[in-house]
């Protein structure tokens, strides 16, 4: 399996992951544009939404919006950007959609987005954990 989407849903991989269930998997991005960006992909390899199984359609968009209001919650932003790239762009032929805390004046503009780190894994980890506790 050389996908490393599949690989992180499988546990092969490690990642911080912040929400999982039969269908989905949400996991910090390695290279964040604000910490508490989170990856959403389906457990299934799909590799852009237009492949997207139909009865996944509600369960995709719905944890999203759980994810959006955990975000929020977690890291204290006052809003999200969500996001998806569909082959042209897209770092890892799986599909993710990424959602990122914003807050007014954050500096992000346009479809430039510098990334950051976490300082270390203890950092990550205390993200995710935080992420998680705030689904609802």
């Amino acid at each position: 399996m050389s996908c490393l989407f599949c690989r992180i849903v499988t546990a092969e991989v490690p990642a911080h992951v912040v929400m999982a269930d039969d269908h989905f998997v949400a996991f910090l991005d390695n290279r964040p544009v604000f910490k508490g960006h989170v990856l959403l992909v389906p457990r299934e390899h799909v590799p852009t939404l237009t492949d997207l199984p139909s009865d996944l359609h509600a369960g995709f968009l719905a944890a999203q919006q759980r994810l959006c209001r955990a975000v929020v919650k977690a890291v204290g932003a006052q809003g999200t950007f969500v996001a998806m790239n569909n082959t042209v762009s897209q770092s890892v032929p799986h599909l993710h959609c990424h959602v990122v805390p914003r807050t007014k004046g954050d500096g992000l503009r346009g479809f430039f987005w510098p990334r950051t780190t976490y300082a270390d894994t203890q950092e990550a980890a205390s993200y995710a954990a935080t992420i998680a506790a705030s689904l609802e």
